[in-house]
């Protein structure tokens, strides 16, 4: 690296009392760059045998032509550096539309913007990802059946979901910037986590899962709380076990009754008749010794229920 690099990196070259700007010294650099040529040419020209009016035009067209290309060198150099810098600035304000011209890899000043040009694109495309990926977490935010609370270092609240305000039963511009305390959360940035908790909030109470985790914004560290309730799910479980339940009921009730019932109708249709067979007494017996049977059984199948769910027999 060259001096003058290192004295661009200096930090005290970058500062208000330094004697000579960058821009200043590449004009110095070019005059005296120039300046042997120009002395010898006025040299010869003024100890030849020329006329003073040619000597005069000629030292100023020398002095000038000197002096214009010392500050056209300065205006190549700085011209592209300011270029540089106000590309850069722009992509500091998050302005990725604005390209370098003349990026190419042929030269080391079109190479410099084009590595600036790629760097637009990839933050262009970072920025795009990440205002994409923003969007679809507030999304998430809103529509998720769960309370999200993120709270600061002081346990101030931060954010809050639309499940959050209709727990707690308040907007968010009321919550934010409150303590977990102030809001009744308090207990929930304690003891462990995952856990379920037995709560009550303005907006429901029930069984609640616990669950917190650390992270950092800003190179501060933020917690985030999670509640989820978890009594509904309960509930329809337990709904759907008693909707299978009464089905198996339903079904071994109607296994039960349907012989009961074939073989009532078939005595009650003998019975029925004028002459009666020889053997009637014994079809009674059986018919009614199976009715019998298929009643205990179901008597057995309701007790053996009613004592599986804790019921009075």
């Amino acid at each position: 690296m060259g001096e003058d690099s290192l004295e661009a990196l200096d930090p005290i070259s970058s500062r208000p009392d330094a004697r000579l700007r960058f821009d200043q010294r590449i004009l110095l650099l070019a005059l005296a760059a120039g300046l042997p040529a120009t002395l010898v040419a006025l040299i010869l020209l003024w100890t030849g045998s020329y006329t003073p009016k040619v000597q005069w035009t000629l030292t100023v067209l020398i002095v000038g032509v000197w002096t214009g290309c010392s500050f056209s060198v300065r205006h190549r150099v700085v011209l592209p550096l300011q270029t540089l810098s106000n590309l850069l600035a722009a992509l500091r304000e998050s302005d990725f539309s604005i390209r370098a011209r003349g990026a190419s890899g042929d030269d080391p000043l079109g190479a410099v913007m084009l590595e600036v040009n790629v760097l637009a694109s990839t933050l262009h495309d970072q920025r795009l990802g990440a205002l994409e990926a923003g969007a679809l977490l507030r999304t998430v935010m809103v529509e998720i059946d769960v309370a999200v609370f993120t709270f600061d270092g002081t346990q101030a609240l931060r954010l809050v979901n639309r499940a959050g305000e209709r727990l707690l039963g308040q907007a968010a511009e009321r919550m934010l910037g409150r303590t977990a305390d102030e809001i009744g959360l308090g207990a929930c940035l304690h003891g462990l986590s995952p856990r379920i908790a037995d709560v009550t909030f303005p907006g429901g109470s029930g069984r609640f899962e616990v669950r917190r985790t650390t992270f950092r914004q800003g190179g501060l560290p933020h917690q985030l709380l999670v509640l989820a309730d978890v009594s509904r799910p309960l509930r329809d479980e337990e709904r759907q076990a008693w909707q299978r339940l009464i089905r198996v009921i339903g079904h071994e009730i109607n296994n039960s009754l349907a012989p009961i019932k074939s073989i009532a109708g078939s005595l009650e249709t003998m019975l029925g008749r004028d002459n009666l067979p020889d053997d009637w007494h014994d079809d009674m017996r059986r018919g009614l010794a199976v009715i019998a049977t298929r009643s205990d059984s179901l008597s057995r199948f309701t007790t053996a229920y009613a004592q599986l769910a804790k019921l009075p027999a």
